[in-house]
């Protein structure tokens, strides 16, 4: 197992869309999948499960409907941002390029993972607030972080999309998944073609974090500037 400082597991945390075709040891997927069985959820009920597809003709449908929804994501994407130029634009069209990429190749990436939960035993406490509930996501989400999480230390490539949700009857018909079940998250799992994980670019603290009401700025140390 790599060792690595979890600050520096979430620094470098880049979404990898390249992946090699190369086998990842049991003993690998053991140690992430089992990850992911310590993220927190509501009441501790743990409604999510995760299928770990290897079949090759079962990854090739999946990207297959995957790549559906990709490609005219993407050509969108390049349609309604025509002005960016220079090093954004540069970096716009790998990411876009890394998505035509994982798109083409799903079938040969080792493990792609599809993460299910149950909706009627999620703790969803916004229902009635007049806008999209998100509060059930914090049941799920968590356990795919610390699945993804575990692949970094690991250096295994792994990247989050949701795309693959947009095809949810025929992923359920695909995979079996039972009526009362859904998706939420797909996760390929591989090592890097290329360098892999590095250094992210985020926003800085001050510009996501208010001290004590909106908009009351924040520094670092945590006291009102």
């Amino acid at each position: 197992m790599i060792e690595t400082n979890l600050y520096e597991a979430m620094r470098t945390q880049r979404a990898i869309r390249r992946l090699r075709p190369d086998p990842i040891p049991d003993d690998v997927l053991h140690r992430i999948f089992e990850a992911a069985t310590y993220a927190p959820t509501g009441g501790n009920r743990q409604v999510w499960r995760m299928i770990a597809v290897w079949d090759t003709s079962t990854k090739q449908q999946l990207g297959r409907l995957y790549a559906k929804h990709w490609l005219p994501y993407a050509e969108n994407f390049r349609k309604t941002n025509p002005d960016t130029s220079g090093d954004a634009a540069a970096a716009m069209e790998r990411t876009l390029a890394a998505g035509d990429h994982l798109a083409a190749n799903l079938g040969n990436i080792p493990v792609v993972v599809i993460v299910c939960f149950e909706a009627y035993g999620l703790a969803v406490t916004d229902v009635d607030q007049g806008r999209i509930p998100v509060v059930g996501g914090g049941s799920i989400y968590p356990a795919v972080q610390n699945l993804m999480l575990a692949a970094r230390a690991e250096g295994v490539g792994c990247v989050l999309t949701t795309l693959l949700c947009m095809s949810e009857p025929e992923v359920k018909k695909l995979l079996n998944i039972p009526e009362d079940w859904a998706t939420a998250a797909m996760v390929p799992l591989g090592y890097s073609v290329g360098v892999g994980y590095g250094p992210i670019s985020r926003k800085p603290v001050e510009d996501l974090f208010f001290q004590d009401s909106w908009g009351q700025p924040i520094d670092a140390a945590g006291e009102p500037q």
